[in-house]
């Protein structure tokens, strides 16, 4: 049984020939999900545009992927600057002439009680984790509404339906980016462009560090397993069904 699984599973991606050379951004792909997301997308032949405030560590794994024979261009910068967001659709379509995925994966977190939470911090979580994503799709709209695989992917979490102690504003912000999500999705369904959002539990990232330092690695969920199920997103992007959200959490926490 196993065995067929892996095969259709195989031969869906085989057939998704519909993705080879569109063109996807990945905002986040510096870190540990970035890199899953981006290894994945390459396996159907997209072109990728990824950025990432490290500017070091993106070039290296822009050379990476280059090395593997994809094409990838990097563009660095800080989602919390609202210019740099709005150029990033603009940016992929100079460079590829066209824009067809888009996923807001990058995020920032900070743990602390309410009563320390600064307007600082409230303000870069809210700028990177909410304003970002909508911004950045807000740009992308013309471009995808010319394209027959349309896609927006934001990266929530289970802080949008849960709430954790001393994760506040990070809980308000996942809250927010679900309502972007589906306010998003409503208004541009009738332009053809799909809007999902995949709402984890603990994922085995550096944030998680932050968030969640009482979690061992081996009980968290593996960034490959996010980016596989965004490759079954796109591999059925022109089938006979959506799936507007996909909440998962890790095989040690209880169900619902």
């Amino acid at each position: 049984m196993r065995g067929s699984v892996l095969e259709r599973r195989l031969n869906m991606q085989e057939h998704a020939e519909f993705l080879k050379g569109k063109v996807a951004l990945i905002t986040g792909a510096a870190g540990d999900l970035g890199h899953a997301l981006a290894r994945q997308l390459l396996k159907y032949g997209l072109k990728l545009v990824i950025t990432d405030r490290d500017s070091d560590a993106l070039e290296e794994f822009g050379k990476e992927l280059t090395a593997q024979g994809g094409e990838v261009s990097c563009i660095s910068g800080n989602l919390e600057d609202i210019e740099f967001c709005r150029s990033l659709p603009h940016y992929a379509v100079d460079k590829f002439q066209s824009m067809d995925i888009l996923i807001n994966n990058a995020g920032i977190a900070h743990k602390s009680p309410i009563e320390d939470m600064t307007p600082e911090l409230f303000d870069a979580m809210m700028k990177v984790n909410v304003r970002a994503p909508y911004f950045v799709s807000q740009e992308a709209l013309p471009y995808l509404r010319v394209s027959d695989v349309a896609t927006i992917i934001n990266i929530g979490s289970v802080t949008a339906h849960r709430a954790y102690n001393n994760q506040s504003v990070f809980t308000v912000s996942k809250h927010a980016l679900l309502g972007v999500t589906k306010a998003f999705a409503r208004e541009c369904y009738e332009d053809g462009i799909q809007v999902h959002i995949i709402s984890p539990g603990a994922v085995q990232t550096d944030m998680i560090n932050i968030l969640r330092p009482d979690l061992k690695p081996e009980e968290l969920i593996l960034p490959e397993d996010i980016a596989s199920l965004i490759g079954f997103y796109l591999e059925r992007r022109k089938s006979s069904f959506v799936i507007d959200e996909v909440r998962i959490h890790r095989t040690g926490k209880a169900p619902f």
